[in-house]
């Protein structure tokens, strides 16, 4: 599944989606918080401040916020040290107004969390670390080396000790806490997005190829009656020239061109897509198409199609969606990427379902990752064995995602199993001992509404 066009999600360029103006918004917000802190304290509750020192801080964020407007436009994206640096003015820049104002007795010390957290939710890991290491090294020397709060009649604004420890250690644990969390879910989602655009690229790909299919088999249908005349005339015109050796050669050049003209165009098609308005087939033929890729790459691949209880004898004709197609092509190929011999396709009706099961003889799932089948970038069966099995073979863990998500969206639900016990000797499996995924679509999302006539192609003219 590995496609050049990925390399628009890479990790490198994950920091190029911050804005700068957002975080000049969120600094203003911080600048507006910090005066007015300040403002309170002084005026009403008559702490002495440093308060030269405390609006040289703020009027530091001030300064760097008007050269950020001033300087770079408002579509401006950081880059990764772009990012970090201003992140680390943030941090350092509220450190030094702490330190200004009590330490870690100033209930303001708990938004020293926000630029790791932000770092966490937005950029690498490695400057994630960085920042978090130097807040709770702020932290730290912010404890020990602080100005205090001094009130007006020229008391100290004291804690006990034992306070002062918990402070610390909240913010300590709040920095390592949040910072894991935010970076958790952000990959969650980020993976989620990335995994989801490939599934949208995979499915436009396959509606091309499908439109393709459809294009070159009308374009077969309309070239084949001026090519069966060319035939013809140019069958006659060789009965006529047999006296004339150089002009009875010309003609059966002419015959033997538009017989090649007839097998391109018939090699161009595939079965299932013989009329423009074809989008619905036989079950056997969708499963056939979806299989074709894999036919012939040494395994053997074994088709079974019954009715269920109720079934009706006559062999449903479902709707050749794309998704289905693909969805149903990423599943045979991961199972004849680790079967041994054999997959087996087997495929049963009955009047309220259609079921799909696709079985190998390979190895299984691994136990410990069964569970994940089916989240993106989980390269669910690659191990080192299938390094051996599968050389040409790098995928990203989206196959079996993509394939999910295809097929989800079509009405079906999958369910992924191993087949016997991986614990049993090989003497002791059974011959279906593999990887199991099982598909089942209500008749009413999948079969085919029941129609007249197709009617006649669409000609195109240019």
């Amino acid at each position: 599944m590995m496609n050049p066009g990925f390399g628009l999600l890479s990790r490198d360029t994950r920091s190029d989606w911050v804005r700068l103006r957002t975080l000049i918004l969120l600094r203003w917000m911080a600048i507006t918080g910090q005066l007015a802190a300040i403002t309170v304290a002084d005026r009403i509750y008559g702490i002495q401040l440093p308060l030269g020192l405390c609006y040289m801080a703020v009027g530091a964020s001030i300064i760097a916020n008007l050269i950020s407007i001033f300087v770079y436009p408002e579509n401006k994206r950081l880059s990764e040290f772009e990012a970090m640096l201003t992140l680390l003015f943030d941090l350092s820049q509220l450190s030094f107004l702490l330190y200004l104002t009590g330490g870690l007795t100033n209930p303001f010390a708990l938004l020293i969390l926000a630029p790791v957290t932000i770092s966490a939710s937005a950029l690498e890991l490695r400057t994630t670390l960085l920042l978090g290491a130097l807040a709770i090294l702020f932290t730290c020397l912010i404890a020990f080396v602080n100005v205090p709060l001094t009130m007006a009649d020229g008391s100290r604004l004291e804690v006990p000790v034992v306070f002062e420890f918990g402070f610390w250690l909240a913010i300590v644990i709040g920095i390592v806490f949040l910072g894991l969390y935010s970076r958790r879910i952000s990959t969650e989602i980020r993976s989620m997005s990335d995994a989801l655009l490939a599934t949208q690229m995979a499915l436009a790909r396959e509606q091309k190829l499908t439109d393709l299919g459809g294009v070159v088999a009308a374009a077969a249908h309309e070239l084949g009656t001026p090519l069966a005349t060319i035939k013809l005339v140019s069958a006659e015109m060789m009965e006529e020239l047999k006296d004339h050796p150089s002009l009875r050669e010309d003609a059966a050049l002419i015959r033997d061109q538009a017989d090649r003209c007839r097998d391109i165009l018939r090699s161009m098609g595939r079965a299932g897509k013989d009329d423009l308005h074809l989008r619905q087939a036989p079950l056997a033929s969708v499963l056939r198409e979806a299989a074709e890729p894999h036919m012939d790459r040494g395994k053997t691949v074994d088709f079974t199609l019954l009715p269920g209880p109720g079934g009706s004898d006559r062999q449903p004709t479902i709707l050749r969606r794309p998704e289905v197609i693909h969805g149903l092509r990423n599943l045979i190929q991961n199972a004849v990427d680790f079967a041994r011999t054999t997959v087996w396709i087997d495929g049963e009706w009955t009047d309220r379902s259609i079921t799909i099961r696709i079985v190998d003889d390979g190895e299984g799932y691994p136990p410990q990752v069964i569970g994940r089948i089916g989240d993106p970038f989980v390269r669910s069966r690659r191990s080192a064995q299938d390094l051996d099995r599968r050389p040409e073979y790098e995928g990203m863990g989206l196959g079996l995602f993509i394939a999910k998500t295809l097929l989800e969206r079509t009405g079906a639900e999958l369910s992924f199993a191993n087949a016997s016990d991986p614990f049993l000797t090989p003497e002791e499996r059974p011959e279906r001992c593999g990887a199991i995924v099982e598909l089942v679509w209500p008749t009413t999302a999948i079969v085919a509404p029941k129609t007249g006539q197709l009617g006649d192609n669409l000609r195109f003219e240019a």
